[in-house]
């Protein structure tokens, strides 16, 4: 069983916990003796199923079970060894005197089942449904105003019913039903008892949020174990004196473009009309192709996006003033205004460009493009073959429901020679994972992310998840006989690859694709040394994402959060060039987490504690699946300040973004990335 599975069952268990709990105490409040006795059986067994489901799951690690730990397993063993101790052996002794259809008989509800057996098992079961509305909305890391705040109301909710249960019924006319009495026959709760008792568990639970506060961490750094903030009188450096070169290198090209952001509609080859934000009044972006050496010179500028735009250069390593990450490293791009990135292409592979400004929306919109970096080839045999081949840059892409892949909805069909090279660089620039199969031949991953496989094996009928952000660059011959790129097991649409002279229409001998096993990128290749030590980091940072209760740019929200907290008000992670930097990233949520970040490429060391055996896996964008625990690392050679963020696009908006920050180096430009119109980042700057 998965962790993501083991966590799905303990929630099942534990709201089971909550249903028999409450459904025993209003059993005993009906008098129905006997179901009451077999509700409360039922309750303690799942109760003690729910301590091994978390028992297990804390073998998977303490992230995922804390507050369970310290405050709902205690919480509710306390009420609940309560509840069987005292009011058990009543209601067992009422169950065998009552008649035979179960019902508590007025006198052994006076004499043997007080007021106080129905508030004990309420209060169990409130004690239960704390621990999970904890769960959900708090998450990791408890802290104490979490702690009292539930306690508090579980307190408010038990006095509560106390004095509910206390209060004499009107039982005239009815001889079957005997007023409920406190115990020993004490007269229950006074209303100013009540009130006196209940307003102090209101203001505790109010109340002690701020005494709470004062155990959380205040630092707007976390340093990851290493040194603080640098006190040398060394200059700081500004992210807007980090910017690319401004010549290629020796024999390269300076590659100019202009991207101009604006509203257009754009008719798909279906004859489908969709409303875009455009890069040029085209969806993908026009690509951007070039070789190593050559200088990238692209002038941004905007005609009517309001919300405002920016590049960025998804997985390429520039220089941290040409990231495009707004209220950072530049101000946004405004209507009017314009903005110069260059810098040198200095990495090959599979890269692209989007906006960072408003990206959930932007990128979905259509702000988006390719960037491929080709390697420079002085022979001239290796020129002519690699004009031989056949290299398709594959973006994919959703509207509203619509997948393009490339610009084209539908099929996409493309011919070549049986024999001739094939590269398919996939590109993935939805906010999800996608699904893919090459069926009809044996391929090989070459490059992920970018970045080339050390010894990829041949491998075929694979499933390939490919993460939001993410690349994969797939290399095959030709063979004489169709090829299907199948794209979320749909195979009405996707890639087709036909040699020259194959009839339209032939397709591969494959009919389902869902049920091939996805090929494991941690095991595949063959190993070799990395250029670091993963194990003698510097520093070391642990990102735990879940969801809670957070205050997200300012306001209070149901947020996507990292270590309970949402963007802007999670510390920073400090580091110092040259720094080895690891990096645990557990995923608590049940939702799937592309993490990235910016700058760096990030080498997977392991992921839920099994190292990587294959080729080392350089990712910029790596899945961490509901309960998944990845543990990667960097090397700290590109100073700047960084998005580090979930790149499913609405999460990253929701809050689950923070940023890694290289010690001196400082932003003029209000140094909080915004998702948000209106926020820093919204002032057009000019030029370099």
């Amino acid at each position: 069983m998965t962790t993501g599975q083991l966590i799905i069952v303990d929630h099942a268990v534990a709201l089971l916990s909550v249903a028999a709990w409450l459904t025993a105490g209003v059993a005993v409040a009906f008098r129905r003796a006997r179901l009451a006795l077999g509700l409360l059986a039922a309750a303690v067994l799942v109760t003690l199923a729910r301590v091994t489901t978390v028992a297990m799951l804390a073998g998977r690690g303490w992230w995922f079970v804390q507050e369970k730990v310290l405050l709902g397993l205690p919480m509710l063993g306390a009420a609940g060894l309560a509840a069987v101790l005292i009011a058990g052996p009543r209601l067992l002794a009422a169950a065998r005197r009552a008649p035979e259809a179960g019902i508590l008989a007025s006198r052994a509800w006076g004499d043997g089942m007080p007021a106080s057996s129905v508030v004990l098992l309420l209060t169990a079961g409130y004690a239960a449904l704390a621990g999970l509305v904890v769960t959900f909305l708090a998450g990791y890391p408890l802290t104490w105003s979490t702690a009292l705040i539930a306690g508090s109301l579980v307190c408010a909710a038990a006095l509560l019913t106390a004095r509910v249960a206390a209060t004499p019924a009107d039982t005239t006319g009815d001889a079957d039903i005997a007023p409920i009495q406190a115990p020993d026959g004490e007269p229950g709760f006074s209303r100013r008892r009540f009130i006196s008792l209940a307003g102090g568990a209101v203001v505790a639970s109010t109340g002690t949020t701020g005494v709470g506060l004062l155990f959380m961490p205040a630092e707007s750094v976390a340093t990851g174990g290493g040194p603080g903030r640098s006190s040398s009188s060394g200059a700081a450096v500004s992210v807007a004196d980090l910017r690319g070169a401004g010549a290629p290198a020796p024999g390269g090209t300076r590659r100019q473009y202009a991207l101009t952001a604006q509203t257009a509609t754009v008719r798909l080859p279906s004859g489908r009309e969709i409303q875009a934000w455009t890069y040029n009044g085209q969806v993908p972006g026009p690509p951007i192709t070039v070789t190593v050496g050559d200088l990238i010179e692209v002038t941004l500028r905007n005609t009517d996006i309001d919300d405002g735009v920016t590049l960025h250069w998804h997985g390429y390593d520039v220089p941290c003033g040409e990231d495009g990450a707004p209220g950072v490293t530049q101000d946004v791009v405004a209507p009017g205004e314009e903005f110069v990135y260059h810098f040198r292409a200095d990495q090959v592979g599979t890269y692209w460009y989007h906006t960072h400004q408003a990206s959930h929306r932007g990128v979905r919109k259509g702000l988006y493009g390719t960037l491929v970096v080709t390697p420079r080839d002085t022979q001239q045999a290796d020129e002519a073959a690699t004009a031989k081949q056949l290299d398709l840059t594959l973006p994919v892409h959703t509207f509203d429901g619509t997948v393009v892949i490339a610009g084209q909805d539908g099929r996409t069909e493309h011919t070549t020679p049986a024999g001739t090279p094939v590269r398919l660089r996939l590109i993935n620039t939805d906010s999800d994972p996608h699904r893919l199969a090459l069926a009809g031949t044996p391929f090989r991953v070459t490059a992920v992310d970018g970045r080339d496989l050390n010894q990829p094996g041949e491998v075929r009928e694979v499933g390939l998840r490919l993460p939001a952000g993410g690349r994969y660059d797939l290399v095959f011959a030709m063979p004489d006989t169709a090829v299907a790129l199948v794209l979320d097991n749909d195979h009405d649409g996707g890639v087709r690859l036909r040699p020259d002279g194959a009839a339209a229409g032939e397709d591969p001998a494959v009919e389902d694709t869902s049920g091939w096993p996805e090929l494991d990128l941690l095991h595949y290749g063959e190993p070799a040394v990395a250029p670091f030590d993963a194990s003698k980091a510097d520093r070391h940072f642990t990102i735990v994402l879940d969801r809670a209760v957070a205050m997200v740019d300012g306001a209070p929200a149901y947020a996507q959060t990292v270590n309970g907290r949402g963007h802007p008000s999670i510390p920073d992670q400090l580091v110092a060039k040259g720094d080895i930097v690891r990096f645990t990233v557990v995923n608590r949520s049940l939702e799937t987490h592309p993490w990235h970040l910016h700058g760096h490429p990030v080498l997977i060391v392991s992921r839920d504690g099994k190292p990587s055996s294959g080729s080392p896996l350089w990712m910029d964008t790596f899945d961490v699946r509901p309960g998944q625990v990845w543990e990667v690392a960097i090397a700290a050679t590109n100073p700047g300040i960084w998005m580090n963020h979930c790149h499913n696009l609405p999460h990253a908006h929701q809050g689950m973004m923070l940023q890694l920050h290289y010690d001196g180096v400082t932003t003029p430009f209000g140094g909080s990335h915004t998702s948000h119109p209106g926020g820093t980042g919204r002032s057009p700057r000019h030029g370099h």
